[in-house]
């Protein structure tokens, strides 16, 4: 506002002076003119001015520097600053509405979407960019972080469980769970300590693939609890049978300790789990998860997306800048660098026509996978849900408690916290 008074108030003070040389002869109409084209120059010259952005995230740094690298080609118009933060999430919660310490955007999981977007500190991505835009992307990661009709995440990467197996030891894979429970029969040694295939049985995350198989659900989109549903009892009765010939904690480091250490053939498991089995030598394979014989389907994991959600304060001071942000990241360029930088599997479908993703075995079985894949629920009342389900899980596979009664108790349990919840 200054720069243009002080402009403005010299130009007229040059017509005064110099009606007889310049022509303006104190014609108002002139002035005006001349002021018009100054502001416009002014305004131009503002909007060229850099931008910049700040991008919160809890990523590792092997995933944040090929998206850094991608989002500096925006520069020097619009500089991006990702700023690691600790607890995001009570983060997002204390500030996500405060501009003066809320970043631009977060990179972060789709399950906390309807959390975030109740609290109202979320824009829709389709505020900046057209939905058409997106039609590349796999349609599992775009129904990932969308709420209430609303799309309100971009999603950049998604992960799911793959099955991965040691060569050494296992020749050939089955391909149904019919052949997988003849194998683990035939090839599980308890007392020995070696097993056939082993997974986390009683954590809900991965108990989740036995259960949308069998059409069941621990939560529906409108956040009504379904653990005593007939799917479900049917879902755990059946994955009961294979739990037998497993560990029984079923935990995390137990099944991958006895993988790494090749006393377990098979590993249900993320990518996550990949550069540890590098680091162990192991000749590992990947193939599909199988599938269930009495429903025809196959395993149907849970699947994390991992994509850039927009501070509503952003929406009105920064818009133009994070559009080229979001469509930056929308490019194949972005994805395939992280793929190769990370063996992350980009959200993009078109990234999988890049021989240095499609020569990628993991990666391809998670794009694979991700036809059936579910994504983890994104309502607010799931955070009751996981705990509940895992509890009643752990009575049923390690200490035996009947499947029926434990599931009435877990729903009984999980209305309760919900409605504690309001």
């Amino acid at each position: 506002m200054k720069t243009r008074t002080k402009f403005t108030a010299l130009l007229l003070a040059a017509c005064t002076m110099g009606s007889a040389l310049t022509g303006c002869q104190g014609s108002t109409g002139a002035a005006s003119s001349s002021a018009q084209s100054a502001n416009a120059a002014v305004s131009s010259a503002n909007s060229q001015k850099p931008v910049s952005i700040t991008v919160w995230h809890e990523a590792e740094d092997g995933i944040v520097k090929p998206l850094k690298t991608e989002l500096d080609k925006l520069s020097p118009n619009i500089t991006v600053t990702f700023q690691r933060k600790q607890n995001m999430s009570d983060a997002l919660k204390l500030s996500g509405n405060d501009p003066s310490s809320a970043p631009d955007l977060y990179l972060m999981a789709h399950d906390k979407t309807g959390t975030f977007a109740q609290m109202g500190i979320l824009a829709p991505v389709t505020d900046f960019i057209s939905e058409s835009e997106l039609s590349d992307l796999i349609p599992m990661t775009v129904k990932a972080g969308t709420y209430q009709d609303k799309i309100y995440q971009l999603p950049v990467y998604f992960e799911t469980q793959m099955l991965i197996y040691n060569k050494a030891l296992m020749k050939k894979v089955p391909t149904t769970t019919d052949d997988w429970l003849s194998y683990m029969k035939a090839n599980t040694d308890t007392k020995k300590g070696t097993y056939a295939l082993v997974e986390q049985h009683s954590t809900a995350y991965y108990a989740a693939a036995w259960m949308h198989s069998f059409g069941a659900t621990i939560i529906d989109g409108e956040g009504k609890p379904e653990l005593n549903s007939q799917a479900m009892k049917d879902a755990l009765t059946y994955h009961k049978r294979f739990v037998a010939y497993e560990p029984t904690d079923g935990e995390y480091n137990t099944d991958t300790t006895l993988f790494l250490s090749g006393k377990a053939q098979a590993i249900i498991q993320g990518p996550w789990l990949i550069p540890s089995i590098k680091s162990a030598g192991i000749d590992y394979g990947v193939a599909p998860l199988p599938t269930v014989n009495s429903t025809g389907k196959p395993l149907m994991p849970y699947s994390g997306v991992e994509g850039m959600y927009v501070l509503k304060n952003a929406e009105s001071a920064k818009k133009d800048a994070v559009a080229a942000v979001l469509r930056q990241l929308l490019k194949p360029e972005a994805g395939i660098a992280l793929a190769e930088a990370a063996d992350e599997a980009p959200a993009n479908s078109k990234c999988y026509d890049d021989a240095a993703v499609s020569e990628n075995a993991s990666l391809m079985d998670m794009k694979n996978t991700a036809q059936t894949a579910v994504p983890m629920q994104n309502v607010p009342q799931m955070d009751v849900m996981w705990t509940v389900t895992e509890n009643a899980l752990s009575a049923i596979n390690k200490n035996n408690q009947e499947i029926a009664a434990q599931l009435e108790d877990a729903q009984k349990k999980a209305i309760e916290g919900i409605a504690a919840m309001q």
